[in-house]
């Protein structure tokens, strides 16, 4: 699958001049972690997330000097989002494979990735939309199965059995070129983790 197949395109980003307050309000009502951030052409330029938006946003509870303990020294916070956003340690494309994205999540410590696509924001990523990919029902993903299998031949041509998200088909033409073109599809359908293909005579 392609970062394409599963990422959200109708995503909640904000300017380089929206408040840190009000981002940080987004974030919390819609459960975020990070808010994309492009300008005012559409660019992606950063990402603010909740770590930038709460360092030095707490004050010390006073009552912790009452003994005369001087306050820690802390930096002034930034009243925009362009005074906190930071480039992202990892970006993507659509068309990134989403084996290569979920090592990336790994890797970088992040919940979600942006999607770029000419320097422009094309969705984002996150680990709840690969998770969803790979829980999806066995009925849900033998229907997509095939629909995309249709386009090789009539839908009695292909016997399909989907069993936790390992894909069987039996290929009743013995169409060498069409299996292939199969394998390609069907791999491609969120929720398989595997494909084998068959014909009648090699049962």
């Amino acid at each position: 699958m392609r970062t394409r197949d599963v990422m959200t395109t109708d995503v909640v980003v904000v300017s380089p001049d929206t408040g840190a307050r009000d981002a940080a309000r987004l974030l919390a009502e819609r459960g975020f972690t990070a808010l994309p951030v492009v300008d005012a052409v559409g660019t992606f330029v950063g990402v603010v997330s909740e770590v930038e938006l709460l360092r030095d946003r707490l004050p010390q509870d006073p009552r912790w000097l009452v003994h005369g303990e001087p306050p820690v020294p802390r930096h002034a916070p930034g009243d925009l989002v362009a005074q906190v956003m930071t480039k992202p340690t990892v970006t993507v494309t659509p068309n990134t494979d989403l084996a290569e994205v979920a090592d990336l999540m790994l890797e970088h410590g992040v919940r979600s990735v942006p999607v770029v696509h000419e320097g422009r924001l094309a969705g984002i990523v996150t680990r709840r939309d690969m998770l969803r990919s790979i829980s999806r029902d066995d009925w849900v993903i033998e229907a997509e199965v095939r629909h995309r299998l249709a386009v090789l031949g009539s839908a009695h041509r292909w016997q399909v059995e989907v069993n936790r998200g390992r894909v069987s088909i039996v290929d009743r033409m013995n169409d060498a070129t069409d299996r292939h073109v199969a394998d390609v599809l069907v791999r491609a359908v969120a929720g398989v983790t595997d494909v084998h293909i068959t014909t009648p005579e090699r049962i």
